[in-house]
């Protein structure tokens, strides 16, 4: 322990600190920020940095705490039916729980017939579905190009910056949906920048693993 040199802790936080600023979630920014106050607060106590400065990393330390435990007591209460919490873990896994509670509520649940029509071919999308139940399919033109079923998103390519959307999506059975309106959903999203963040990066991997269904349509098909 002689050689043992305080200072690096302190680039131990300052790694924390970095990795805390690269995140979306907010309870893990306070986890991120009391971890490095607390590899800090040693180098303020035996680099003898001062009083001030050794108080200044506990309460730091103390604050980020208590705000921490302030998130997971509220995330505690948070319930979820079943099918909300088939929503959460696929699409809202990245925020925490009350922050999800508060997104699925700005939707609505429905049931819907076979034959209706979720988004046109060159038109905005009106809201962001989820497919809890059901399947439909993706036109083009007229022609089917893709399927969707259950657990899938639809619109969240083009409902958050309201462009046209390339295709029609047409339920092609009875179908159980959560769904949020565009506009509605653009509004919450501006008032709360750090779920949008979050949100983008599930919007991200849903269309990535549509790619991915595709690309493996497509490729079946040509080996036929």
């Amino acid at each position: 322990m002689a050689n043992f040199d305080p200072a690096l802790l302190g680039y131990g936080a300052l790694l924390v600190l970095l990795v805390a600023s690269l995140v979306a979630r907010v309870d893990h920014v306070r986890l991120g920020l009391a971890v490095a106050a607390l590899l800090a607060l040693p180098v303020a106590i035996f680099g003898w940095q001062g009083l001030g400065y050794t108080l200044l990393i506990l309460a730091i330390l103390i604050v980020n705490l208590a705000l921490i435990a302030r998130l997971w007591l509220r995330d505690a209460h948070v319930k979820f039916t079943p099918e909300e919490e088939e929503l959460r873990r696929a699409h809202f896994d990245g925020l925490p729980l009350a922050t999800a509670r508060a997104l699925i509520d700005q939707g609505h649940w429905i049931t819907a017939r076979r034959g209706e029509v979720l988004i046109r071919e060159n038109q905005a999308a009106p809201s962001l579905f989820y497919l809890s139940d059901g399947t439909a399919s993706v036109q083009r033109d007229g022609n089917d190009v893709g399927v969707v079923a259950d657990g899938a998103l639809i619109g969240e390519a083009t409902v958050i910056d309201g462009s046209n959307a390339t295709g029609t999506v047409v339920l092609t059975s009875n179908a159980r949906l959560w769904f949020v309106p565009a506009a509605a959903l653009r509004a919450y999203l501006a008032a709360n920048p750090d779920v949008a963040a979050s949100l983008h990066e599930g919007f991200a991997r849903a269309l990535r693993g549509k790619l991915a269904s595709a690309n493996t349509r497509i490729a079946e098909r040509a080996s036929l």
